[in-house]
């Protein structure tokens, strides 16, 4: 656990579609400090940037997009930094690691006791299973659409939703999306809501709101859903 007193600050530059196996890098920078422990790990994707290839990578030109600079950070004892270190520079074979002397003044982790699990409860009966289809650029007031339309989900007290990134797909003008290459980066986006008729009814007028393109399509469902009894105390802390 970090403590107040003299640590290490580590940083470390990759770039974003940089694979590690069988997934980013960055991704797997961030597994492994999470299972060794370390006490915290932030990673910031870069507007702009260019590294020792001298190529100029920035969000405003399409295809230089893929290569865009991702900054990993973390604070840690020393002791802790030199039993990571050998694994990190097997892992980030193109990049930088950086590390500088820095001084913990607060360490502020307040736990909480974990509160006893609840009995399960299996709840089942008919439902309706929304699906709403959307480009990955499509934006409402600044912000990713499907972001947009998540959060509105949740105020509104829908059971839940989950997004998906399609890999290839076309829509109705036609347009072929597909990650990487030449094609275009607006790939497709589709999100999944289960709820009843009333609930999903509610959101749509609020959804078709917020989309200039796009589909949503409603089909009937059973649902077997197994949940956990939320505890009076998990109640109290939700609604406070």
């Amino acid at each position: 656990m970090l403590e107040k007193g003299a640590a290490k600050k580590v940083t470390i530059f990759v770039n974003e579609d940089t694979q590690h196996r069988f997934g980013p890098l960055t991704d797997a920078i961030l597994t492994f400090l999470l299972h060794k422990g370390v006490s915290g790990a932030t990673a910031t994707r870069a507007m702009a940037g260019f590294g020792a290839h001298h190529v100029m990578h920035t969000t405003k030109i399409e295809v230089l997009t893929e290569h865009l600079p991702v900054r990993i950070e973390f604070i840690e004892s020393a002791e802790k930094v030199d039993e990571l270190m050998p694994a990190l520079y097997d892992m980030v074979s193109d990049g930088v690691i950086e590390m500088q002397d820095t001084h913990v003044v607060k360490v502020a982790n307040k736990e909480r006791p974990a509160p006893p699990k609840a009995p399960h409860a299996e709840l089942r009966g008919a439902a309706r299973l929304m699906r709403i289809y959307m480009g990955e650029s499509d934006k409402w007031e600044g912000e990713p659409l499907y972001d947009a339309i998540v959060k509105r989900l949740r105020l509104m007290d829908i059971a839940g939703a989950t997004v998906y990134r399609g890999i290839l797909g076309y829509g109705v003008k036609g347009h072929t999306h597909k990650g990487g290459g030449l094609f275009s980066r607006d790939l497709p986006i589709m999100i999944s809501v289960v709820d009843n008729e009333e609930r999903l009814r509610a959101a749509i007028d609020v959804i078709e709101s917020m989309m200039q393109d796009g589909l949503i399509v409603l089909s009937d469902v059973d649902v077997i859903r197994l949940v956990r009894s939320r505890s009076p105390e998990e109640v109290s802390n939700a609604n406070s």
